[in-house]
């Protein structure tokens, strides 16, 4: 399952700078805007912006100190939702809304519990037929799994904790992302252009807002309105090559196991059009980057926070043009 992300990464080894230092955890925690556009690559002071606005309700998707499209995406989403120019280009107005200048912690402290270390899956094969016969597609390192809780990179979170070696009553730096919300939604708009999910609610107002995969050339995402017809979390993922896609050589229908490392992550939220629905990924770093298969992906925790708002018969509509 993260064969993608291994590319990726390969790639971006290839592309990166050679030198190129994180930021450490005090940078983080001291850093403050001092105006312009976020910096050129990974930073502090971007850190601190994914962080406070994953606190607001406007998902970054993965904390990670990076510049990039899903960050800029997220600043444009959430001056939409305040009434500033939708630019998606940090600035003092931005900063200010996001409650920048008195800001809470943006990083915690977290002690490693027992069973952030127990019950992981051995490392997990591309081939859905191999897949099909295991019990759970299950988190696979510790450090993986801590990374999903706390809405980061992997790497991110490596490098914040240098000398860890992850195991049970370590203590170690986290983001400090935002409490899951838990106000129903009334509406949501999945926005192909942006490739973001808006959550509003009775009076119309925006309170959450996503980054998302939505569709591919081979089976683009729907159009118009549909509805929320049921939500499984820990789901099984039905493969249908007959009706959806072809994986590998696999031309037989196949239902894989549970598990935040499946295909659909851990949220399924069906849809009213047939095969469609929004779920989670096994690989949140890559959304802007990968292809879904029709479907609207979602990083696994902003799919289990939209998850807990909706309920059936909530509209899902598909637009275009919106920021």
């Amino acid at each position: 399952m993260k064969h993608f992300r291994s590319t990726v990464i390969a790639l971006a080894a290839v592309l990166a700078p050679a030198a190129h230092a994180q930021p450490t955890v005090e940078e983080i925690q001291n850093a403050t805007y001092a105006g312009g556009p976020l910096p050129e690559g990974q930073s502090a002071i971007a850190a601190v912006v994914q962080v406070l606005l994953d606190q607001s309700g406007i998902s970054p998707g993965v904390i990670d100190g990076w510049r990039g499209p899903m960050s800029r995406s997220a600043i444009r989403a959430f001056e939409a939702r305040e009434g500033l120019q939708e630019d998606g280009q940090m600035d003092q107005a931005v900063w200010a809304a996001l409650g920048g200048p008195e800001r809470p912690a943006v990083l915690q402290e977290y002690r490693i519990a027992k069973a952030d270390t127990a019950g992981l899956s051995a490392p997990l094969p591309d081939d859905y037929a191999e897949l099909a016969e295991l019990e759970r597609l299950g988190f696979t390192r510790v450090t993986e799994r801590l990374a999903e809780q706390f809405h980061m990179d992997e790497g991110f979170l490596r490098e914040l904790n240098p000398a860890a070696g992850f195991t049970a009553g370590e203590v170690i730096t986290v983001a400090a992302p935002g409490d899951r919300l838990d106000a129903p939604a009334h509406r949501v708009e999945v926005r192909k252009d942006v490739g973001r999910v808006a959550v509003f609610n009775e009076a119309g107002d925006m309170i959450a807002n996503y980054p998302a995969t939505v569709g591919s050339d081979q089976l683009p995402s729907p159009s118009g309105e549909h509805e929320v017809v049921a939500v499984a979390i820990d789901p099984t993922y039905t493969y249908r090559p007959d009706k959806n896609f072809q994986q590998g050589d696999n031309d037989e229908r196949l239902t894989l196991p549970p598990g935040p490392n499946g295909p659909v992550g851990s949220v399924w939220i069906d849809l009213s059009k047939p095969t469609y629905g929004i779920h989670g990924t096994a690989d949140p770093d890559a959304l802007f980057q990968s292809v879904s298969h029709g479907c609207v992906r979602l990083t696994n925790w902003d799919a289990g926070e939209l998850a807990h708002m909706v309920d059936p018969e909530v509209p899902v509509v598909f637009v275009e043009g919106r920021s």
